[in-house]
This record gives structure tokens, sequence and C-alpha cells, in this order.
């Protein structure tokens, strides 16, 4: 019980990809005027360089929960690149109340629970709370405000070992959450005393408060670019003009063995043991038949609005209908908002959370152009998803990550890519999911740094490369 532990605080410095980006503080202490709960403070800092912007990602919770660590309520902050983000929640009876507040909007959750729910910042505590010991399992369900979700937690004491990387010996402890894995080392107070992520591409180490700043510090003097190099995919074949790119075979490697990819009518991809192989093709022949037939049901998912994407928002069902006027061929309606997105929203690689973010600061990358496209679209009834990959770039002689769009035109689905204009998008463009939650997004973090591309096969038409 927390009852019989001290207060407990703690700093850490935080390293990605051999650069140091940042720092967290985590706080622990009885909350005044209760003797059965505790309030949790912790925060975090990072600064990182991704194609010559400093990106800023601040982060503050507060957390209150009973004696056994589950959750009673809950405040969090995000501020990415400036773009805010606030979710307060408390626990009622057999249910969790969420309130998620952006841009003057309150979206709201109510959430069935049928099990206690603890916070994502008692995962480090949960297994010394019940019994720090080799080979112990735990699984319980949390909140997490990233993904605002319920998710599920499994942790596994693997050893009890020392390193040169810590003092003393510590408790190895495996977690998964989401799909992803932390290896953390614990003392008996439950302090992390190093953290692995991304098979060791993120780490993080116990500090003094002084020391675990500096790391913000050295990070804002740092021109390494440190997210590019990690996430960027050479390959054994340069591309001179990829926006003229017609069709394009290549071999995926490094995907999980329960990975599946599109095979629709632009992108065919087949699993061959370990890899991938697919073609990707701009060209749809017109009276082709469709692999799958288009139904009502699968048309109304992608024209309802959701938290990213607030089509029925009414500064956003205004626009888009003042962009298109009185066109009415759908693919004139999608080449004017195009249009209207290049000349009004500024190209940054400035993260936002939803469409309304990038309309009100006319500023965003590639995922933020393609939520207000997705948005616009959706208002003018426009079935469209937004969808996430790679795709090439001549610049860095690569693939990098890369979000953009489909519509359904003529029952078919288009390629639509607001950031560079163009419809359809350049076969370059691989898609390895479809979603606009960060929720959807997760499957890429274990893709980045694993994923090759071999290029086997280009085609390609004369025209302007970007």
């Amino acid at each position: 019980m927390l009852s019989e532990w001290p207060p407990t605080e703690y700093w850490t410095g935080i390293v990605f990809n051999g650069a140091r980006i940042g720092f967290s503080h985590f706080k622990l202490n009885p909350a005044e005027g209760h003797s059965d709960l505790y309030d949790i403070h912790s925060e975090a800092y990072f600064h990182i360089r991704f194609l010559m912007f400093d990106k800023r990602i601040k982060l503050k919770s507060f957390d209150r929960v009973g004696n056994d660590l589950s959750l009673i309520r809950f405040y969090y902050e995000y501020d990415l690149d400036g773009n805010k983000l606030g979710l307060k929640g408390r626990k009622i009876d057999n249910q969790l109340e969420v309130e998620i507040l952006t841009r003057g909007q309150i979206h709201r959750q109510i959430i069935p629970l049928s099990d206690k729910i603890y916070p994502t910042s008692v995962i480090t505590l949960y297994p010394v709370m019940h019994g720090l010991a080799v080979d112990r399992r735990y699984t319980y369900l949390v909140y997490d405000g990233e993904t605002k979700s319920i998710a599920t937690v499994k942790q596994d004491v693997l050893a009890y070992e020392e390193s040169d990387l810590f003092p003393g010996q510590a408790f190895r402890v495996h977690t998964r959450l989401h799909g992803h894995s932390v290896n953390s080392w614990i003392d008996s107070q439950g302090r992390p005393l190093l953290e692995m992520s991304l098979g060791g591409v993120i780490i993080s180490t116990l500090e003094s408060k002084k020391k675990a700043q500096k790391y913000l510090t050295t990070a804002a003097i740092n021109k390494d670019e440190a997210l590019r190099d990690f996430s960027l995919i050479k390959t054994n074949v340069a591309i001179d003009n990829p926006s003229g790119v017609t069709s394009m075979e290549v071999v995926l490697s490094g995907l999980s063995k329960s990975a599946t990819l599109a095979f629709d009518q632009r992108q065919q991809c087949q699993r061959r043991e370990e890899n991938f192989f697919c073609r990707t093709n701009t060209q749809i022949q017109k009276g082709a038949a469709a692999p799958s037939p288009v139904d009502a049901d699968h048309i109304s998912r992608y024209l309802q609005p959701s938290f990213s994407v607030p089509s029925r928002n009414p500064l956003i069902h205004q626009l888009a209908n003042n962009i298109v006027k009185d066109t009415r061929e759908t693919l004139h309606r999608i080449e004017s908002l195009l249009e209207w997105i290049q000349d009004n929203i500024e190209q940054k690689p400035t993260d936002v959370f939803t469409a309304l973010d990038v309309l009100e600061d006319r500023k965003a990358e590639c995922q933020g152009h393609s939520l207000l496209y997705t948005a616009f679209a959706r208002a003018l009834t426009i079935p469209t998803r937004v969808v996430n990959g790679v795709v090439y770039s001549k610049n860095h002689r690569g693939f990098l990550y890369h979000t953009w769009a489909e519509s359904l035109v003529d029952d078919r689905w288009i390629a639509v890519d607001p950031t560079f204009k163009q419809i359809p998008a350049d076969a370059t463009h691989i898609k390895l999911i479809e979603g606009e939650l960060m929720s959807d997004l997760l499957p890429l973090a274990d893709l980045i740094g694993n994923l090759e591309i071999q290029i086997l096969a280009v085609r390609d038409q004369q025209t302007p490369p970007r």
C-alpha cells in the first residue's frame, strides 16, 4: 500500500538515437487533506530537430490515485510545437468520464469499466507494490491519455542484476503496452534506474535534477538531425523524378510476422516468406473490376467526423463549401481543396492534434495537411480516409514517413496528397496503415528504424520534379 511508502521523487535524462533530447520529472505525495489518496505529478520536456526545424514537446500530468494506485481522477496537458490539448477525467461508479479540450472544443468520452483502471504514470510502481520478484507476471488496465483509450499492460520481472550503466542492483522488468516493449531496471523504491525502448534507440537514465535539465539545454544547441537520421530509409536505387513515377515495384523487409499490407486497386502487396513484394500504380484503368465491392456501410465510415477530423465543425463546413463554390464534379472539388491548402497552409514540421489546429495556425506538416483536407472532403460528402506510409524524397535519397489521404471518386479510391498537391499521388507513396487517430499510428513505432526497402523497378513520365 502507498501508505507504507515515503514520498517519491526522481528525474531522468532522455536520449534518442544517441542525442540528448530532454528530461522527465516524477513526484508522488499524499493528497492534502486525504489520508488514503495520493497525488502524482509528472512532466516531460523534449527538444529535437527534424528537417532543419526545432520541434518542442511538453507534457504535464496530474493523477489522483487510491492507496492501491487505482485511478480516481486526472488532468493532462500536451503541447506539441505550440498546439495545446487538455484532458480531464474521473472514475464515477463503473465508468470513466473524460473531457478532451482543444481550440475551445470539448469532446466527451464515457468508457464503461469492468475492472480497476490505473494511470500510465504508475507503470513503474505497479510491480513494486505487488511484489518485485523474479518470474512474477502482472496484467492490468490503464487509461492512456496520448491515445485516449483503455489499454492492457503486461509486465514480466525477468531478473535481478547489476550493470555498469547504473549503481547497485535492480530488477529488470519487461513491459508491453499497445504492442510495444520497454525494458526497465527498477530499484526497490520504484525508481527506474535505466529504461530502454525501440531496441535501445530511446534511453532514459536516473539523474540529479540539475543534470537531467541539462539534457534539454544540450538538445537546444544540438544541430544533429536525430529524428530524420533514424527514420530515413536509404535505398539501393536513386529516383531522380519521384513526382513523375507512375508505377514501382519494391521489396519491403523488417515487418512483423503478423503485418498485413494493402492489396487494392492502387497497391498490391503479397508476403513471400519474410518479405513483402509490392507494386504501386497511379494509373487506374477506367472500367477495371474492383477487388472488393464498396458497400454503403464502408462508405459511411469515411464520412463521419472524429476528434482529429471534425468535419461537422461550422468553420470547416462553411470554408469547404466556399472553396468549391458551385463546382459539382468530385475531381474538380478535390483539386479546388488542394489548391486552397497549397496557397493558405504553410509547410512546416509542426505537430498538430486536429484539423482545427491547422486551420487556425495556417501551418502544419504532412499529417496536418491531410487532416485538414480530409475534414474538408468529408464536409463535402466525399468519403475520405487518412493513410500513413512512406514516400521517396529526392533531397534525402531515400524514403521518409509520410501521411496523405484517399478519396472515393466514381467508386474508386484515389490517392490524394495535399502536401505535394497531387491527385493521384505518385507511385512512390507506399501505404502501410490507415487511420487518423493517435491509436491508429501505433504500429508505425515498430517499423521506424527496422523497415528496409529495395527498389526493383520504376516507371515514370517526364514531369517537373518536386
